[in-house]
């Protein structure tokens, strides 16, 4: 079995963590946050933050006990069983497809409106051959990509926060109550998309420096990064706005700095979806790879360019079922079915750090937190989302068990 080389350090693996997590996420949740919590958004934010640094924790400790691509399919598969794993590397492979076409779409409406799909298309056709070149390229791409982004956020949040708004805007709270309740749960989901990135740090396992080191710094760097800069936008927002006109609004950050950033915003947000897709997709790859190795997948998938030693094959093969998502998928659905599906790929692996006890070195009560916050906030996403991801997962099982009746026949 061939495997590959490990050379990401610190600062390479958390690029690509960062740059997977500046994409839809701090530029395009908030309205929908805020709509759905009010100004309660400012809980939603730190609950979700926090269910994604528990993730981490229990996430990164797997990833050290098991150093291999795959992420929480590889963990679910050794701690718990095969099953389980394959439930998990469906998860993945569900979620990040939706968000896939979530950003590629996304992007598509900013650069060519009306044109969306095309572009959507031409982008994962291009990220994908990028990808194939090698994770050092991949790393590269997502270093330049989030430091852009990072500059050009930072200087339009400046700006609006410098800009005068003519007097204090309104902040409504939710009724006190389950409805409320409600709300900050399901505007967590959503926020939560903005926090999924670090998964791909976790299935570059074996393409990392140190990984006892590299990987849990690379991650909670990470996290940190994304939630400052996630943080600073949604105050700014808020109290530049409101809550009535930033749930309303289509392009809030436009609204905060002025008709003039117009095509600096554009273009940021259009880069933003550039280096997070880059990250995805090397995610999907890698644990596409790693199922098939183990014989969930087709073999064909387990095969790495001599060279690059990056699974080709596989780059190909995820970029082919992110192009039909763009093409059949409705993007509103597609971040609801991102967000259920990952959040239950996590519930799987914090199951693995419990299965895998006092050896993990990870105090119990996190993975514990981590279910139980995964668990209440993937059922709080729209119901169309928890059902299809359902379906889709019993499918899948159904087709494994049916393949293996005719594999023994």
């Amino acid at each position: 079995m061939q495997t590959l080389q490990r050379r990401l350090g610190i600062p390479g693996a958390a690029a690509i963590g960062v740059a997977s997590m500046l994409g839809a996420g701090v530029f395009f949740v908030w309205a929908p946050a805020t709509a759905a919590a009010g100004a309660a958004v400012l809980i939603a934010l730190p609950l979700a933050a926090t269910i994604a640094a528990l993730n981490a924790a229990s996430t990164i400790r797997l990833a050290m006990r098991h150093p291999v691509s795959g992420g929480a399919y590889a963990y679910g598969r050794v701690e718990l069983g095969e099953v389980p794993g394959f439930i998990a590397g469906c998860l993945f492979l569900l979620g990040k497809t939706a968000s896939v076409a979530a950003i590629g779409l996304i992007a598509g409406g900013y650069l060519w409106p009306g044109a969306e799909r095309i572009v959507a298309v031409g982008l994962i056709v291009v990220l994908a051959g990028l990808n194939a070149t090698g994770v050092r390229t991949t790393a590269l791409v997502s270093a330049i990509a989030a430091g852009i982004v990072v500059v050009v956020l930072g200087t339009v949040l400046s700006v609006g926060a410098a800009t005068d708004a003519g007097g204090a805007p309104e902040l409504i709270w939710p009724a006190a109550g389950l409805e409320g309740v409600t709300g900050v749960l399901s505007a967590s989901g959503l926020i939560f998309f903005a926090f999924a990135g670090y998964a791909r740090i976790a299935t570059l396992g074996e393409e990392v420096r140190d990984p006892q080191r590299t990987l849990p710094r690379a991650a909670l760097a990470s996290i940190g990064v994304v939630f400052l800069l996630s943080a600073a936008t949604l105050l700014v927002l808020l109290f530049t706005l409101g809550t009535a006109t930033l749930a309303g609004s289509s392009s809030p950050l436009l609204e905060v700095a002025g008709g003039g950033w117009d095509p600096i915003v554009r273009g940021a947000v259009a880069l933003a979806c550039v280096g997070s897709m880059t990250g995805v997709l090397a995610g999907m790859s890698r644990t596409a790879m790693a199922m098939s190795r183990d014989g969930e997948l087709p073999g064909l998938l387990a095969r790495v360019a001599s060279r690059t030693s990056t699974p080709v094959v596989a780059d190909l093969m995820v970029a082919a079922v992110a192009i039909v998502a763009v093409l059949l998928l409705d993007p509103a659905a597609t971040v609801g079915i991102s967000a259920c599906a990952v959040l239950g790929y996590y519930s799987i692996a914090h199951l693995s750090a419990l299965r895998a006890g006092p050896e993990l070195g990870l105090a119990r009560v996190i993975p514990v937190l981590g279910l139980v916050g995964c668990l209440v906030v993937a059922l709080s996403t729209p119901w169309p989302a928890v059902l299809g991801v359902a379906l889709a997962v019993g499918l899948a099982v159904g087709a494994r068990a049916l393949a293996g009746r005719w594999r023994r026949a």
